[in-house]
């Protein structure tokens, strides 16, 4: 589960909360964050619940709580044009966020158990690109999964530049796991009830950290009992991009940059964000114990000991921000989409342009 951080009214204002506390450092992945509302990968009835800081599960469905996929992002140290593995890749949530980053020519898989979630994977992935207002902000990487055991890899697998396993690993498939990556490579994982990162340094050497304290379900180890043979998984074959699929990110880039250089021209220094509400301050929570309850995820973090003395000094701010004036209730205007009328205004046959688009419905 979670519960590291305070929950959001919507998907942003989770993302502050997760960046007040801590959890989300790093603009690349606030921005892979902020793309993705997490409410879409709950089924409807459950939407509620989608920007509270703790683990979702529903049968095989499974989500992470909020706080755990920040800090595996930014253990990742995601860069374009990497090789990502996702064992347990589960709604594909995570994949999603990792492939914004990857950018069009990275690689992006996921091993998942259970097909029945691969196949809702597969729905929220279609919805993702054709509705989402965001998409266009990204080149994509997009996820290929397939279906079986990450225990049961075939060993003549390419090796991965990231490595992230989403149950918890036993000591004894430490080695199968390290095994996956390459050389400069990095693994996160559930281990010994630590989150852990792994980085290989050499053909035969490896530097370990611990992040946070979790619990997560185990792996499932493979059943052999019908046939008594390992049932390999072949994983995607890394596929070269097609001269159409080339040309396309092609002049997705350079419509960009003119739209860049356009707003360049008109405001000096580019394109600004807009201003966002003051929003109350956050503070992390002390969390003293470490619950589990079938695939929930529960995380510890070792408490500041200066929390305590900033309790009166943060009590005293939330006073002062309540008796300020609050913001105007009115929404901002949906921000434009200046790709997709940029694309609709070329000179070209209508085919060509819905290509250009990804044939989205927005």
């Amino acid at each position: 589960m979670g519960g590291a951080v305070s929950a959001g009214e919507d998907n942003d204002e989770l993302i502050d909360n997760l960046k007040e506390a801590q959890y989300i450092r790093t603009e690349l992945v606030e921005q892979a964050f902020r793309a993705i509302d997490r409410a879409d990968y709950y089924l409807e009835e459950f939407k509620d619940n989608a920007y509270k800081d703790l683990a979702w599960k529903h049968g095989n469905i499974h989500l992470s709580a909020p706080c755990i996929y920040s800090e595996v992002m930014e253990a990742l140290d995601l860069q374009p044009g990497l090789s990502f593995l996702n064992l347990g890749s589960g709604t594909g949530y995570l994949s999603s966020m990792v492939g914004l980053i990857l950018g069009p020519f990275g690689v992006n898989h996921g091993v998942e158990l259970h097909s029945d979630v691969i196949e809702y994977a597969k729905q929220k992935l279609d919805f993702f690109i054709k509705t989402s207002d965001s998409f266009d902000k990204f080149e994509f990487c997009e996820p290929s999964f397939v279906t079986g055991n990450c225990l049961e890899i075939s060993p003549d697998c390419t090796q991965y530049d990231r490595v992230y396993c989403g149950a918890g690993v036993q000591k004894e498939h430490e080695d199968y796991m390290k095994n996956l990556l390459k050389v400069g490579g990095i693994l996160v994982m559930p281990l010994e009830e630590k989150l852990t990162k792994i980085t290989r340094t050499g053909p035969s050497a490896w530097e370990t950290k611990k992040i946070l304290a979790v619990s997560f379900a185990p792996l499932i180890q493979p059943n052999h009992a019908d046939s008594g043979k390992s049932r390999l998984v072949h994983l995607p074959p890394v596929a070269v991009r097609s001269l159409q699929d080339l040309a396309r990110i092609a002049i997705r880039g350079t419509i960009k940059k003119l739209i860049h250089e356009e707003t360049m021209s008109k405001n000096g220094n580019g394109l600004k964000n807009p201003p966002r509400f003051k929003r109350r301050r956050v503070r992390r929570r002390r969390m003293e114990t470490i619950v589990f309850l079938d695939k929930e995820v529960f995380a510890s973090r070792i408490s500041n000991p200066s929390d305590d003395n900033n309790n009166s000094e943060d009590l005293e701010d939330e006073r002062r921000e309540e008796e300020e004036p609050k913001p105007s209730e009115l929404k901002p205007d949906p921000p434009v989409n200046f790709l997709r009328e940029k694309v609709l205004s070329l000179p070209l046959p209508d085919p060509l342009k819905y290509y250009l688009l990804y044939y989205r419905e927005k």
